[in-house]
């Protein structure tokens, strides 16, 4: 039986409905289907799904982002056309195994006993001999043969015109066809098994029983019911997030205009949840012991989930998907840069936000997120860059388990630096600004430093600002010599102080201009002089000069006030004198302060040397404050997937179905021997054999040789 590629011919008297089921049942139409189907594969793996849509803004650009939404690619397992796709894979399918099936069955019990001698001529496998024996007795011995080989024979006498003849046709490996049935049959399966496992029923709902997506907020209790699902829904996969300590019962189906709640007939609480992590600061596992209470029986029930090995309760498997914050508590510091601001302690949730306000300023800080572990690659890997040690890189995975003739990798230094907490501060205006701020100082090029992280987009990495630390490991050094740099009074006792000690007695004059010189490098350095002199133009009208402070402050003063020929000589001075005054400035901070004055020596001197580049680079600090983590109480939440998935033994059966399919159209290959026996001679016969096979192959070759030998004693 040959399969034909041509569709199911029914008789109708109408032209229409007969070309329509001759192409949903042909094979063309299917293996077009299944084409489709594989490109919304490959673009449902490439394009993440079910992610808000501002991150497909911020990856793809507005316009690609709003054709992905609207030819649903960012949910394509979900979407009606794909649905519609597989239903129509179905009918197709199906189609050809009814056209099919019954043609494959008739052809199990068909030897083609009636195949003519002439036929049997024009096989490429053929053999003819003359046998010393009669017809009948050979066709016995060929059929007993074939018998004990695994053949199925059927024996056919024919009478000729030199008598009797005898037709020994006989097959083996016809479950080569059942791999067409299985196969085809599974692609039916699974596909009945999606749709069931999808979203469809949920859809169904939504359709014709009145439900539809939440997009408000507030208490899970307080959503109306024409957002929920019933706990009887036949299929459902959906996300429960429970915090350690407490139960939770309803679910969230994520929905492209919301979410829609899944209320389960059973409660689960989180006991305990368990993470483990790799060097590379990677989870090696986690998991969580639950407690499942039956709503109908009161029936509790203890039980673990990891991933990969869910609980069971009541056809509903619950999955561990991953773990998250469950509202813990820190307590922040808010540290002053920028502007002059007194420290405060606030307190908050991960989760929640505070409201700040500093007269018409006003803010929102939004706790976003707290790591307790951040393991970073100290080998030539700066994590001030913002880089992320975690991330997957190929070709450096690739190179680093190659042999020692290729050693091209940096040995990692891999540490855990400790806590950190990333918030966001949103202006009036809605605008936010989201800060990673490490617990503790971590070591880098030498010196240790504290790490302040800011970016404006997700899709920014984090940009780091480096405060070196003091004789007390702490950031308490470099706010005094903040704060001192935006007093008037100590910036002028500091000048002061380094003239006296910069100029001999007795030149007081030299002591004027130095003290003149040393007032202006740092009023720049301290943004409260202009450093761009305003130029007159005519008929224009007058603008203020723009005021930034920092060492861009003072090369933008030296690239306007002093010729190019002397710049490098006057930056020089400029730059001495600025480090000098910035010395007596921290002595004078300490002194404020109530602490003995620092030693000239080199802690001291890479200390400034930091201070500078950081005093430098707050000016561009876009909040006033900055947040230091001080304390927390750290809370854990585990996240499942709920499913109820009837199609998940049906897609198994399909899958196994598959196997078998697959195994027997390829493996098994089906082959018809025939041997026609012609009396000759008294006690004697001519025999005819020919062998055909699905597959020509080398082995096929054999095999015929080997049934030469056998069956009519034909030297090899």
């Amino acid at each position: 039986m040959t399969v034909s590629t041509q569709g199911l011919h029914i008789r109708t008297g109408s032209r229409i409905v007969s070309e329509t089921v001759e192409l949903l049942s042909s094979m063309r139409f299917s293996i077009s289907l299944l084409t489709v189907i594989c490109i919304a594969s490959v673009i449902g793996t490439v394009v993440k799904q079910h992610e808000p849509f501002n991150n497909y803004v911020n990856q793809f650009g507005p316009f690609w982002a709003d054709v992905f939404a609207s030819a649903n690619l960012t949910s394509v397992y979900s979407a009606w056309w794909f649905l519609l796709i597989l239903a129509f894979l179905v009918v197709s399918t199906s189609l050809c195994i009814a056209r099919n099936t019954p043609k494959i069955l008739a052809d199990f019990k068909v030897y083609k006993e009636n195949i003519r001698e002439q036929s049997l001529k024009a096989f490429p496998h053929r053999a003819e001999s003359t046998l010393v024996e009669t017809p009948q007795a050979a066709a016995n011995r060929i059929g007993q043969t074939l018998l004990g080989s695994g053949w199925k024979v059927k024996l056919q006498s024919r009478d000729t015109p030199q008598g009797q003849g005898w037709m020994v046709a006989a097959k083996t490996g016809a479950t080569n066809k059942i791999g067409y049935i299985a196969a085809h049959s599974a692609i039916v399966l699974v596909c009945i098994g999606g749709l069931l496992d999808g979203d469809l029923m949920v859809r169904a709902q939504t359709w014709f029983n009145g439900k539809s997506a939440f997009t408000g907020g507030g208490l899970i209790a307080d959503v109306p019911a024409q957002h929920r699902l019933s706990s009887s829904n036949p299929t459902f996969r959906a996300n429960l997030l429970v915090t350690e300590g407490t139960t939770a019962s309803t679910a969230i189906l994520a929905q492209p205009t919301g979410v829609l709640l899944q209320d389960l007939p059973f409660s689960v609480e989180l006991k305990k949840f368990i993470v483990e992590y790799y060097d590379t600061g990677m989870p090696k596992l986690f998991a969580s012991d639950i407690v499942i209470t039956d709503f109908e029986t009161g029936e509790k029930k203890e039980a673990r989930v990891e991933v990969n090995h869910p609980a069971s309760h009541r056809g509903i498997n619950i999955y561990q998907s991953s773990f998250d914050d469950g509202g813990s508590r820190v307590k922040l510091q808010a540290v002053p840069l920028n502007r002059p601001t007194r420290p405060f302690e606030i307190e908050g949730t991960i989760g929640s936000s505070s409201a700040l306000s500093n007269g018409d300023d006003k803010l929102v800080l939004e706790y976003t997120g707290l790591r307790t572990i951040n393991v970073e690659n100290f080998a030539g890997v700066n994590p001030a860059a913002g880089v992320d040690v975690r991330k997957v890189d190929l070709r450096s995975s690739i190179e680093s388990r190659l042999g020692s003739g290729h050693k091209t990798t940096i040995e990692k230094t891999l540490r855990n630096v400790g806590p950190s907490i990333t918030y966001k501060l949103r202006d009036a205006a809605g605008q936010a600004v989201e800060y990673h701020n490490y617990m503790l100082p971590m070591e880098i090029e030498g010196a240790r430093m504290y790490l302040l992280g800011l970016r404006e987009t997700p899709s920014e990495p984090f940009r780091y600002l480096r405060i070196p630390v003091d004789e007390n490991d702490s950031m308490d050094g470099f706010v005094r010599l903040r704060a001192a740099l935006d007093d008037p009074q100590m910036r002028e006792l500091a000048v002061r102080r380094y003239a006296v000690s910069a100029v001999e007695d007795g030149r007081p004059e030299l002591a004027e201009a130095l003290i003149a010189s040393a007032t202006r490098a740092l009023a720049l350095f301290a943004g409260v002089e202009p450093s761009v002199q305003a130029t007159p133009v005519a008929n224009a009208p007058a603008t203020q000069p723009k005021v930034l402070g920092g060492l861009q402050a003072v090369s933008n003063f030296l690239e306007n006030n002093v010729p190019q020929a002397e710049r490098e000589r006057a930056s020089e001075v400029l730059v001495r004198i600025l480090n000098g005054t910035l010395f007596e400035l921290l002595q004078v901070s300490r002194e404020r302060a109530g602490l003995p004055p620092v030693e000239r020596n080199d802690a001291t001197q890479q200390f400034m040397t930091q201070s500078v580049i950081s005093l430098s680079d707050t000016f561009f600090y876009p909040a006033p404050m900055t947040f230091q983590l001080k304390d927390f109480t750290h809370v854990q939440a585990s996240v499942f997937q709920v499913a109820r998935a009837p199609g998940q033994n049906i897609v198994y059966l399909g899958c196994l179905l598959l196997i078998v399919g697959v195994f027997a159209m390829l493996y098994v290959r089906e082959r018809r021997l025939w041997v026609w026996l012609a009396p000759s001679a008294e006690q004697s016969s001519n025999a005819t054999m020919a062998l055909s096979s699905n597959r020509k192959t080398m082995e096929a070759d054999r095999e015929f040789e080997l049934l030469k030998t056998q069956l009519l004693k034909v030297p090899a």
